[in-house]
């Protein structure tokens, strides 16, 4: 088992690797656009938000908002990937058990979040200083959110009938719920009516829990968070053991 969990690990490790341009450098380009544009050209102008600058505030967010992009596409990709070259029936045919398989592509998506994570953290010191707060925090709800998206990227690759559908999820659902998760904004600042229809948004946990850890600022319950992450990573672990199981997605 641990042989064939390594073998896909390092297959989806170097295909993060072999084509960085593709993988780590838009995450890089485009947030430092969302830093230069949101956060210096208009952060200068905008007041602190619970005693800190506008800058240093959308930070975490906007670096979790690409670990969540990063894990659920990187996932997505590799498993849809292997099903479209039929490498997928080897590993099925192996004894090979499904919660393995499904570790190890859940494995490559978490690193890729990680390592994104990462580079976006040190790239925004050119632009602002940032004390951690909490690293246990910042760790666990970075790598939480990278498996949750690693699943959800797992569930759309098993349904996705070409590649232009696994593009239709982050475009048309993640991006509007992590725009209205507060990445750019504290819940205490929208009207009561939208503050009641955010808490519904399983993203704002994720994004307040990660600016908690980074910067000691918070609009939900740090705990509360932790349950939100963690019934969806056994949720989600479950679905995509099912749809292994009951053999769904596995052909074209």
């Amino acid at each position: 088992m641990l042989a064939s969990y390594m073998t896909i690990v390092r297959k989806e490790f170097l295909r993060l690797f072999r084509v960085w341009v593709q993988t780590l450098l838009p995450p890089v380009v485009t947030t430092v656009l969302y830093f230069l544009v949101f956060g210096k050209f208009i952060g200068t102008q905008v007041a602190p938000i619970n005693g800190t600058s506008y800058m240093e505030f959308i930070v975490p967010g906007v670096i979790l908002m690409s670990v969540i992009t990063q894990s659920f596409l990187h996932s997505a990709f590799g498993y849809y990937l292997a099903k479209f070259q039929r490498s997928i029936e080897e590993i099925q045919v192996s004894p090979t058990p499904y919660f393995i398989m499904i570790l190890g592509y859940v494995t490559g998506g978490a690193l890729r979040g990680m390592v994104t994570g990462v580079m976006l953290l040190l790239i925004s010191l050119f632009f602002t200083t940032i004390a951690i707060h909490n690293v246990l925090h910042v760790v666990a709800f970075a790598l939480l959110t990278s498996i949750v998206f690693s699943l959800a990227g797992l569930v759309n690759a098993i349904f996705a009938k070409d590649f232009d559908s696994i593009s239709i999820f982050p475009t048309f659902i993640l991006t509007p719920l992590t725009y209205l998760a507060g990445t750019f904004y504290s819940l205490s600042m929208l009207p009561t009516l939208w503050q009641q229809f955010s808490v519904w948004n399983p993203l704002l946990y994720m994004v307040n829990g990660f600016r908690y850890g980074l910067i000691g600022v918070s609009d939900v319950s740090i705990a509360f968070a932790y349950v939100i992450l963690i019934t969806l990573v056994l949720l989600l672990s479950f679905a995509v053991w099912y749809l292994f199981y009951s053999g769904r997605g596995v052909r074209m």
